[in-house]
């Protein structure tokens, strides 16, 4: 229970109820009402970005002093499916792809149609006295068969039908039950800019809900960096996705960072579709860094501007202390990293860690964790600050008191499958470790300790044979693991000298 004091008030049986939530829960209290005090509940917002990695944070300087020096940044946050639909199911019930069995982004592994979505985090929250509201994408596939349904637990709706989603302009919203289209095709009015308009409802929503008695949770879902699809027709002036026009060029300076890992010269310790990818060349690199690279930060700047209007409408209102946020990614994404041109899906580090950071009541302002944190514990972190209930086992845990100093040791199994169709794989993203084994037979193992950019699976070293059979091991038992058992590790031995 995260529990505070505060202006919102609840009856006296809800005060007894919560009490003896306290006095059971799994998860120390974060805080303790002052004497007399009825314990309150705190707005939650989630900002999830599309297609984020890691180092394009350094670009949003608002997100970082806003919400990162003012919270806590998780250093080693993962995802567990590196793909949308599937990242965005885990996000809403706490659970790995093998459990809520979204494992791809349609039809018959995914979708939008596969969520079960009578038990999820709104309807969770809903129950434990929340309003609620959506906007802006929510899984894939959404609207394509009924473009006016509202999913349970959103009290209000501003969710973008599909596959207008994928268009900075001329993109259509479900708003409560009526479509409205924004920004005609070949009409790019700035002030329809997706990101802009997404940016001014949830202001007006913060603005509309604040003096209310009851606490909100806001999930603000924004496209950007996610391409726009043919945006740029193979123009490498044309940016994709399109930025704000405010921002067109404003990072025209940056350039394609080149990790060790960048068009990776032997590739003869990975799987064969990885052994198979061509080299990338200057004219790759120019479409990488000029289409691609900056139009996605360059769009992100948009979401930078959000968020200090989210922050700012929260502060006017008086509620920003009392608001937990939470910034995030649905996954990764490559660029030019192992030959790997653009994309996601893979199981390497790129692909899987995504920007997390909470700031909120209770939560060390200015720090930072390494103590592995990933998108299953998203909502059992949210339930544990609103003191709500899952309608399901939930495989995550609470990272509030990690943000406070605890700290434990498990392996977050990464996977896209099994699945109806195409190859898919199933691993273990350790602290130390990353080990994989793919449908094709194919097994890959990094010691991250020693190999940050996964530039040597030492899969068939035999120095590593202990190592890799006890990450077998494990893995065997938790790629179908749920609730408490998706908790369970044990340390894994290191190379034999």
């Amino acid at each position: 229970m995260f529990a505070r004091p505060g202006r919102r008030r609840f009856g006296a049986a809800a005060l007894v109820l919560a009490a003896a939530a306290a006095l059971t829960a799994a998860v120390p209290a974060m805080g303790a009402p002052a004497a007399g005090a009825p314990a309150a509940k705190p707005n939650v917002v989630v900002i999830m970005v599309d297609d984020m990695n890691v180092s394009a944070l350094q670009y949003l300087p608002k997100v970082r002093s806003l919400l990162a020096a003012q919270g806590t940044t998780f250093d080693n946050s993962v995802v567990s499916y590196s793909l949308c639909c599937p990242s965005r199911s885990t996000f809403l019930t706490g659970q790995y792809a093998h459990n809520h069995g979204v494992l791809g982004n349609g039809l018959p592994d995914g979708g939008y149609e596969k969520l079960p979505a009578a038990e999820t985090l709104p309807v969770w929250l809903s129950r434990a006295g929340y309003a609620t509201a959506h906007i802006g994408k929510f899984l894939n596939g959404y609207g394509r068969e009924r473009p006016t349904e509202i999913p349970p637990g959103w009290a209000e709706w501003y969710g973008s039908v599909d596959p207008s989603t994928y268009r900075m302009w001329n993109y259509t919203l479900n708003e409560n039950g009526t479509l409205r289209t924004y920004g005609a095709a070949g009409s790019e009015d700035p002030a329809l800019y997706q990101t802009d308009v997404y940016a001014r409802k949830a202001v007006d929503y913060i603005q509309r809900k604040a003096p209310a008695g009851e606490p909100f949770f806001l999930s603000f879902a924004p496209l950007a960096p996610h391409g726009e699809g043919a945006a740029s027709g193979g123009d490498l002036s044309q940016r994709n996705p399109r930025p704000a026009p405010r921002h067109l060029g404003a990072l025209d300076d940056v350039q394609l960072p080149k990790p060790p890992s960048y068009d990776e010269a032997d590739v003869s310790d990975k799987p064969p579709f990885m052994r198979n990818r061509p080299r990338i060349t200057p004219a790759d690199e120019e479409r990488i860094e000029n289409v691609r690279l900056k139009g996605r930060l360059e769009s992100l700047l948009a979401v930078d501007d959000a968020v200090a209007a989210m922050v700012n409408a929260l502060r006017a209102s008086g509620e920003l202390a009392d608001t937990l946020i939470v910034f995030t990614s649905d996954n990764g994404w490559m660029q030019g990293e192992h030959r790997i041109q653009s994309g996601k899906t893979v199981p390497y580090e790129e692909s899987i860690r995504v920007p997390l950071i909470i700031r909120g009541p209770g939560v060390p302002a200015g720090a930072h964790v390494t103590t592995l944190a990933a998108n299953i514990d998203l909502a059992p972190t949210i339930l544990d600050a609103a003191d709500a209930t899952a309608g399901v086992t939930v495989d995550g845990r609470s990272l509030l008191p990690i943000a406070t100093g605890a700290s434990f040791a498990r392996g977050i199994v990464i996977e896209t499958g099994p699945r109806e169709s195409g190859r898919w794989y199933a691993g273990l993203r350790a602290p130390r470790w990353k080990y994989v084994e793919h449908s094709t037979g194919a097994r890959e193992l990094y010691d991250l300790q020693q190999d940050p950019y996964e530039l040597t699976s030492v899969h068939n070293d035999p120095r590593y044979a202990t190592a890799r059979q006890a990450l077998a091991d494990r893995l065997a038992t938790l790629r179908t693991c749920a609730g408490d058992a998706c908790r369970q590790w044990t340390p894994v031995p290191g190379p034999t000298p």
